[in-house]
């Protein structure tokens, strides 16, 4: 399409993106560019289709109700229906006002994509679905399976039907993913998510007149029955719509819409780039009046939150919250002072002893008698009178073994309450220590702070409430609770790298290098070719180009020419015509295609010039068909002048003429036949016409661009004939059009041909029409003028 290719393209999105800003657009035109802009960047970068463009056929159709032939069976995955058609009874035509719907979403639009996924019955050759008007198709996609070819019909903008068929065989009784993508004069076909073809064709002409008939899995009631499965029938009104049946397919470069598309979306990307620049501009001021701010850092405990250097009481510990850290310590007791008779002992609730009054006793003599009376009754124990035991602090007796902490006990934090002979008492949990001498709080030991852990190398000591733990360094493994050992992630696979990288295994971790051919970051590696794998090739190792079907070379820089190197033979009727990565058999002059189109030139028949006028005989001499020609002869008796008929003139026999529409083109009357050549440039002649020999003009270069933009000089002044147009032979090729009904019939796809052979016409009279030649014949040419070897129009036709 004459685009840079992709990374050139990202450039000059680059470029688009710093370009000063442009000028404002009227709100009402500004809102719907923006509406539409934004609907086609959705369906740019994958979010889904629009339903405004996609037709689906078998919903459209609604398969299943009432058509004969036709049944819903498993297809090749769950999430639509499927259906078989069978029989040569059926008519699955679309009703008139479904059809108009459906046209009318293709209805002036040259970007479409026909898809479907089918399974085709043996040597069956059917139509997938067809879009005709009386007997022209306008969008037709048909499977031979008697000829291996997957065929498009459709017609071109100048009105003419056109067919371009693609060698593939579908009838292999096997599930096939299948897309048509047509982009202006862009074709591609896909094959199982495969791009097997992508050519350069004429444009459709898609007004499709109201009443068009719209038909499933046959050309019409009679004719193109397709046999086999068919799921998913779609068509999508835009370019590249095979992404939708084949996602993982990488889009590389644009088709001729998407670039005006995309240049849209940067032109909304910088609106967009401008508005965040000034959201991050207010956002700095903002940011910078914070810098009087002053944070405040607080402290949440069991739920409550504490200000900086606020201070509270936890248990038998003085805690305060300093730039957010919790900083305990132990509550210190003074020595209580005791009047007579009390004595410091510890109070429920509190941290510190307090006084309390001493057991009162009753000295009698020489022992000290304790009398206790009590309240009520003891409990009888269950237990022997010598397992009974007396206490000081009690008057009832218990038994040995006794449960006190179930009595109600003091232990408070991290303290367990532990049962004794006559008692119990309070123990610190297991990595804690008493906050007071009872043991009834206790608090954490910080093994790690107080070095009374045991983790060893290449560990980290991290203390837990009541223990500790041992935590590996980076890139080291674990061997027991408290050792650690490095880690071999390179021998042990456990790495990152690239497949085609180096792993190094370093202390605490590794690092990837790519191998040398190859390019990238270690962990991602492309391979390096020198240079770009010209022609769609792909790079898959240093130096190493994959190349697409047709060409061939370290760079996948040659076309495979397969008419000379012997890899397809035509019929006799037809010639082979190498083309960029193809090539096809196309009918010689005379002949023309009888509608079958054969891959190999076999349906190519005689065309009767005399039958249908398209012949140059004057009206004393008589037209006879020949294969591949015509003649015009003399009646016996008669003495014919020779005269031509060229666009209903008379022209005479020796007659020599300028053609009103392409100055650069001299036609001849020789016999009743015309001859038309072009001049040959002379440049050592002063008088040359520039406009028809620019190669002549000493102010213009000498050198023409190929595709890929690499200067080639081209020696040969002789244009070459492909779809209608003259391209390589001049540096400044131009459209060459001879309104003559009998011209020679364009080829189906550009040719280029550095030096092509320089055919003549002989001037002698033939029982059939004058042919090319390699042999130069003298011609008569007017003063000044002279006239070509070489015949684009090399018959008289």
């Amino acid at each position: 399409t004459g685009f840079p290719p992709f990374p050139s393209f990202l450039s000059l999105s680059v470029l688009l993106l710093q370009r000063p800003q442009a000028a404002p657009i009227p709100a009402a035109v500004g809102a719907s560019v923006q509406l539409e802009r934004k609907r086609q960047l959705a369906l740019f970068v994958g979010f889904g289709v629009d339903p405004a463009l996609r037709i689906s056929v078998f919903d459209e159709l609604t398969l299943g109700e009432g058509f004969d032939g036709v049944t819903q069976v498993q297809g090749f995955h769950s999430e639509s229906r499927a259906f078989h058609f069978q029989g040569s009874t059926r008519e699955v035509m679309a009703p008139v006002e479904v059809s108009e719907q459906m046209v009318q979403k293709l209805r002036g639009k040259n970007e479409f994509t026909v898809l479907a996924t089918l399974k085709q019955d043996h040597l069956n050759s059917g139509v997938i679905l067809s879009i005709h008007h009386s007997e022209n198709r306008f969008l037709e996609l048909e499977s031979s399976g008697q000829r291996s070819e997957v065929r498009l019909h459709y017609r071109t903008k100048g009105q003419q039907p056109h067919t371009e068929v693609f060698p593939y065989s579908l009838d292999d009784d096997q599930w096939h993913k299948v897309s048509v993508a047509v982009s202006a004069s862009h074709v591609i076909l896909h094959v199982d998510c495969n791009r097997i073809y992508e050519r350069v064709v004429e444009a459709p002409y898609m007004d499709i007149p109201e009443d068009a008939s719209f038909w499933l899995g046959q050309r019409n009631a009679a004719h193109g029955f397709f046999k086999g499965v068919m799921q998913d029938v779609e068509i999508l009104v835009m370019p590249q719509g095979y992404i939708s049946q084949c996602p993982d397919l990488n889009r590389t470069c644009p088709t001729c819409n998407d670039f005006h598309g995309l240049v849209q979306k940067i032109m909304e990307l910088q609106d967009i780039l401008a508005k965040t620049s000034s959201k991050l501009s207010r956002a700095e001021e903002k940011m910078n009046g914070l810098d009087g701010c002053y944070c405040e850092r607080t402290c949440s405990v069991k739920g409550v939150v504490y200000r900086e250097d606020e201070g509270w009481t936890d248990g038998c510990r003085n805690c305060t919250c300093t730039n957010g850290t919790v900083q305990c310590e132990a509550i210190s007791c003074p020595p209580p002072q005791c009047p007579a008779g009390t004595a410091p002992a510890y109070v429920k609730g509190a941290c510190c002893k307090e006084c309390q009054r001493e057991w009162s006793t009753l000295n009698l003599g020489s022992r000290v008698d304790l009398r206790m009376v009590p309240s009520e009754p003891c409990p009888k124990l269950n237990c022997a009178e010598s397992e009974q035991i007396t206490l000081n602090d009690r008057c009832c007796k218990v038994c040995r073994g006794h449960d006190f902490c179930s009595e109600g006990h003091s232990c408070v934090e991290h303290s367990d309450c532990v049962n004794l002979e006559a008692g119990d008492c309070c123990v610190c949990k297991d990595g804690f220590r008493p906050l007071r001498d009872d043991n009834a709080y206790c608090e954490d030991i910080d093994e790690c702070a107080e070095g009374k852990h045991y983790c060893r190398e290449n560990t980290m000591c991290v203390n837990t409430p009541g223990s500790f733990m041992c935590i590996c360094h980076t890139g080291y493994i674990r061997i027991d609770d408290y050792s650690c050992t490095e880690h071999d992630e390179c021998l042990s696979g456990l790495h990152n790298c690239d497949e085609n990288a180096l792993c190094f295994n370093m202390v605490g971790g590794h690092s990837c290098s790519c191998k040398p051919g190859y390019t990238g970051n270690g962990t991602v590696c492309k391979a390096m070719c020198d240079g770009l794998c010209q022609n769609g090739g792909t790079c898959i190792s240093p130096n190493n180009c994959v190349c697409q079907q047709g060409f061939t070379g370290k760079r996948c820089e040659t076309d495979i020419d397969e008419c000379a190197d012997g890899f397809v033979e035509c019929d006799s009727k037809s010639t082979c015509v190498n083309l960029p990565g193809w090539y096809h058999c196309e009918c010689r002059d005379g002949y023309h295609d009888n509608g079958l189109f054969s891959a190999s030139g076999e349906s190519c028949v005689d065309i009767n010039e005399c039958k249908t006028g398209r012949n140059t005989c004057a009206n004393d001499t008589v037209c006879f068909n020949l294969d591949g020609g015509y003649d015009c002869r003399c009646p016996h008796g008669h003495n014919c002048s020779g005269d031509c008929i060229h666009d209903n003139k008379v022209k005479h026999s020796g007659q020599i003429w300028v053609l009103d529409s392409d100055r650069c083109s001299v036609c001849s009357c020789q016999a009743g036949q015309v001859m038309c050549r072009r001049m040959v440039c002379d440049c050592d002649n002063p008088n040359a016409d520039l406009f028809c020999c620019p190669e002549c003009d000493p102010r213009l270069s000498s050198q023409c661009l190929h595709q890929n933009a690499v200067p080639h000089t081209h020696t040969s002044v002789t244009p070459s004939v492909h779809r209608g147009r003259w391209t390589a032979g001049l540096c400044h090729a131009r459209p060459w059009t001879v309104n003559l009904p009998w011209c020679l019939r364009a080829s189906a796809v550009p040719a280029v041909s550095p030096t092509p052979a320089r055919p003549t016409l002989s001037a002698t009279t033939s029982p059939r029409r004058a042919r090319t030649s390699t042999t130069s014949h003298a011609s008569v040419a007017p003063p000044g003028l002279n006239m070509a070897q070489s015949a684009p129009c090399a018959s008289a036709r």
